[in-house]
This record gives C-alpha cells, structure tokens and sequence, in this order.
C-alpha cells in the first residue's frame, strides 16, 4: 500500500469510487453522480490549501482517497477544516482507511490547521469508531438532517483538535 499526494490522473476512479457510494450509501447526499470533472475541478481550485492523498495498492491501482476542505468560508474558519475519506468496496475492512485519515490528518497538523470537523451520517457505528479512535469526539447532532431513499438522516459531527 502506498499514500501519495493526488494527481490529476487520479479522478475518474475517484469520480467511480464516489458515485457508488452516491448510488448505494447514505453517507453521500448526493443523488445525482458526479460528473467526469466536479472533484477535479473543486481539487484544482483548493489543492493550495487543502491536502488531498491518494490509496494505491503496490501495482498502482488507486483504491481510494482522503481529503480535506473547507468548513465554512468566512474568514474565522479559516482554522478548521472538513475531513472526508473514501474507499473503494474491496478495500473497506482492512484497516486501509484509518492508515489513509492518519496521513491525512498528519497533513493538516503540517499545513496549520487548528482541528478537522467530520460529518457522519448515522447511523454509521464503524464510522463513529474510526473517527473515535483517531482522537475525534462527538459535538453534536442534527436531527432529520437530509432525506434519502425515501428516509430522514441524522448527522453526527465530530471534531478533532490539533
């Protein structure tokens, strides 16, 4: 396994390894798939700010990424980040993701961010015990936050501070 830094030939199985989670999960809110360029385009406008790392296996092949963006835009929050990880299926369960998020993590401590905030759809108890384990805790929850597949969904957020 090996973290890198994102490049640009990185997307299209970033954009596949999305819109499956977008078609099957709740943990996106998204209904529509993205298109062939949205996360490219968003890493290209932010990737001076806001760390981006890829998961490949030893023959290169990506298996998922890691991500950090904006909380919110006003200027305060400048100091506050929103951390992000996806895999792909066949590389969940492995303990892959959380080796990823550390790197990830390590990334906005080098890049002076004061904490990452983390959304999580719930209910999601192997997301909880990530975030959990990696130091994040509970600062609330928005109830009835989003609707899909014809269901309300809570959001959990956690916040780990730096």
């Amino acid at each position: 396994m090996l973290i890198r830094p994102t490049v640009e030939a990185d997307f299209p199985t970033f954009t596949a390894i999305t819109n499956e989670v977008i078609r099957t999960s709740a943990t996106h809110f998204g209904y529509e798939p993205l298109a062939d360029d949205d996360l490219a385009s968003y890493w290209r406008a932010h990737r001076a700010k806001f760390p981006w790392l890829t998961l490949t296996d030893e023959a290169g092949t990506v298996l998922g990424y890691a991500k950090a963006g904006s909380w919110r835009e006003r200027a305060a929050y400048q100091w506050t980040c929103e951390t992000t990880i996806y895999l792909a299926t066949s590389a969940r369960g492995q303990g892959l993701g959380r080796t990823l998020y550390t790197s990830l993590l390590a990334e906005c401590v080098r890049l002076g961010f004061h904490s990452a905030v983390a959304g999580i759809t719930l209910p999601n108890d192997a997301s909880v015990r990530l975030h959990e384990s990696l130091g994040f805790t509970s600062t609330g929850v928005v109830k009835h936050a989003g609707k899909k597949f014809d269901r309300w969904w809570d959001v959990g957020f956690w916040q780990k501070m730096f």
